[in-house]
């Protein structure tokens, strides 16, 4: 079943929103050993559903989509800062530079298998084509 282009920009704005808020309220004290390791986790999810609700096989589209959850992840990191000044409160954490390096290593290794899944997916519709080309 395909969404339409309309239900999945909503469905991305939804997830956005729901991932800002998340972002920016306190993590509850049983997770913040693992702070790291949750980052890392989310942005390679979020690079995943991206690639996926798009049909994304495309390296161009899957630059453009990591780049924009990079930028994501620091503009978020600045505004957990500027939170808490605007506020006079610590709302949140601080800007931190590991959070940031978390967020790339997840994009990173969502790469790797995306390379690897795309690249599996080519061959296979090679060999599949090279086969049908022999058979007729």
């Amino acid at each position: 079943m395909s969404l339409p282009n309309w239900a999945r920009v909503l469905l991305i704005m939804i997830c956005f929103g729901v991932s800002v808020i998340g972002f920016m309220i306190k993590l509850p004290s049983a997770f913040r050993h693992v702070d790291k390791e949750m980052h890392t986790l989310f942005y390679f999810l979020a690079a995943a559903f991206l690639n996926v609700i798009f049909k994304n096989r495309n390296l161009i589209w899957h630059i453009v989509i990591f780049i924009i959850l990079y930028l994501f992840s620091m503009a978020i990191e600045y505004a957990q800062e500027y939170s808490n000044k605007f506020f006079r409160k610590r709302i949140h954490g601080r800007y931190d530079v590991e959070d940031i390096q978390a967020n790339l290593k997840g994009l990173v290794l969502f790469s790797m298998v995306w390379i690897v899944l795309v690249g599996i997916w080519f061959v296979y519709n090679k060999l599949k084509f090279s086969k049908t080309e022999q058979a007729g």
